[in-house]
């Protein structure tokens, strides 16, 4: 019977599921067909084999051929299908043995010549071939990368005729080097896990001169996972304390890793599995549209926002990025995901990321310098909509450096290093995790009034004060939030007036816009 069956994977967002290549040769008119809702680039693979076929020695059978690609509902895309097609073909027409094909998966784009080229989306793709106790046979780069999955069983080709060999002379397949492994099915919980530094960051936070109080801000955020804005004329140190805060975040877990690596891997971002465990920063230029940010496409692929996950999204310039732009990330800061719908595609992506923006509190450059009138002022700081800053928890001010700050500069081998920073938020942050199992900005209501109790005079003094701001419950809630962090990071079991009187200084943008109402 001209029959065989492949097993391979499509992309479905961060999800890998399996399609089964069934391959049937029969008498009648030479021609090749692909059904099973294939995609142009899956379709134009009949070309890719018949040359990959030939030109590595072999016979392609002048048969009617049919590549049924089930499920026949669910959309394939990408040359990832042809080395799996091609072998399809070479078992249906007995050139090369069948009794081992369905203990393995096969992913890669054929050159004509027969060289295996590297895909998207391989991690993905190994993980789900590793629960179903398969084995994947991948382009070396791409197995390289599949490498730091625990319990896979992979095999690595640079040619079609490579893996002929191996089903019909039993020559091994390579496994990838230098393995970095990670057990995918056992990752350690957040809250056992050791929040050791590993690296020396390039970034450090002594470089930065001055700015103790937005230094204390980036502790804060760093430790409870907070949301921040930097606010303040140009030169100020802005983006240099942002560049930082990724230095300061406790190492991915396994988990946390693995998730990270997934979302680059079906993104085409270079993926370096040396060191995949680095926290991902993006800082997207303000001409970024929605789309970018967000994710999309006729076939949807992540953005910066999902690029980001368990990493830090930096919006430099905050005003001169679109309204509708910033406004699409609110829902994706509340849930933690991007749900993506086009006409034939709905994917959901990952977006747990961590928000650092910052902005000049005037067109000018800063709202005191008399070159702007507060109408002025206003129209300009309005392009960030309220509901877009309710979502930021800690909004601080970061003024132009005193007179001599820049001359004085004797005690630049005392400032406080990164090191020393991140480990005292790994000792808050592991508080956290020990409590909830969650950093403290993502506590739900009910944690919050759990965790986050106050004494009846606190409460009284919190109410009064929101009610005067003018300011959300939301907000009400992120303040306790940040309290809860400030005790952490003192290591005190209940938040006071002090904690308490410090969150509420953290409303700088919220202050400025309520002065200029005036």
């Amino acid at each position: 019977m001209s029959l065989s069956i492949i097993f391979s994977r499509a992309r479905v967002g961060i999800t890998s599921p399996l399609v089964t290549i069934e391959v049937h040769l029969s008498n009648g008119l030479p021609s090749f067909a692909i059904v099973g809702l294939p995609e142009t680039t899956v379709r134009e693979s009949k070309d890719r084999v018949r040359s990959a076929i030939i030109n590595s020695g072999l016979e392609f059978p002048n048969r009617k051929i049919t590549i049924n690609l089930a499920p026949a509902d669910l959309p394939k895309e990408g040359g990832r299908f042809d080395l799996a097609i091609a072998l399809g073909i070479l078992a249906a027409s007995k050139q090369i043995p069948d009794k081992k094909l369905h203990q393995y998966e096969f992913y890669g784009e054929l050159g004509l010549n027969g060289d295996i080229r590297s895909i998207v989306g391989e991690i993905p793709s190994a993980l789900a071939c590793a629960k179903a106790n398969r084995i994947c046979v991948l382009p070396p780069e791409n197995a390289n990368n599949a490498s730091i999955i625990e319990n896979s069983e992979l095999r690595s080709a640079n040619h079609l005729i490579k893996v002929i060999d191996h089903f019909k002379s039993d020559i091994e397949l390579p496994a990838p080097e230098d393995l970095i492994h990670v057990d995918a099915s056992n990752v350690q919980s957040q809250a056992d896990k050791d929040f050791s530094i590993t690296e020396i960051p390039s970034f450090d936070l002594s470089d930065v001169i001055g700015q103790p109080m937005a230094k204390r801000a980036l502790e804060l955020a760093a430790s409870g996972q907070h949301n921040l804005l930097f606010l303040g004329p140009p030169g100020t140190g802005k983006s240099m304390l942002a560049q930082r805060l990724a230095g300061l975040l406790p190492p991915l877990t396994d988990e946390q890793a693995l998730e990270s690596a997934a979302v680059r891997s079906i993104s085409g971002v270079p993926f370096d599995y040396k060191h995949w465990r680095i926290r991902p920063f993006r800082a997207p230029h303000h001409t970024t549209s929605a789309t970018a940010l967000t994710g999309g496409g006729s076939i949807p692929k992540p953005g910066e926002i999902s690029l980001a996950h368990h990493g830090v999204l930096f919006l430099d310039e905050l005003p001169e990025f679109s309204r509708y732009t910033l406004d699409a990330l609110r829902e994706p800061l509340e849930s933690g995901l991007i749900n993506i719908s086009r006409a034939r595609h709905q994917v959901q992506f990952p977006a747990q990321f961590q928000l650092i923006a910052a902005l000049n509190p005037s067109p000018t450059g800063h709202h005191s310098d008399g070159r702007a009138t507060a109408d002025q002022i206003l129209k300009y700081l309005n392009k960030i909509s309220g509901p877009f800053l309710d979502r930021i928890d800690i909004q601080i001010e970061v003024p132009a450096l005193p007179k001599g700050a820049l001359t004085d500069n004797k005690n630049a081998e005392q400032r406080t290093t990164t090191i020393e920073v991140a480990s005292r938020v790994a000792k808050a942050r592991a508080i956290m995790l020990n409590r909830a199992g969650k950093p403290n900005a993502l506590l739900t209501s009910k944690e919050v009034d759990r965790d986050c109790s106050l004494s009846k005079a606190d409460h009284r003094f919190l109410e009064e004060t929101i009610f005067k701001l003018n300011m959300s419950i939301r907000a009400y809630h992120k303040i306790l939030k940040v309290a809860r962090t400030i005790a952490d990071l003192e290591q005190a079991t209940s938040i006071t007036r002090a904690h308490l009187s410090e969150a509420l200084s953290y409303r700088a943008m919220d202050r400025l816009l309520k002065h200029l109402s005036f």
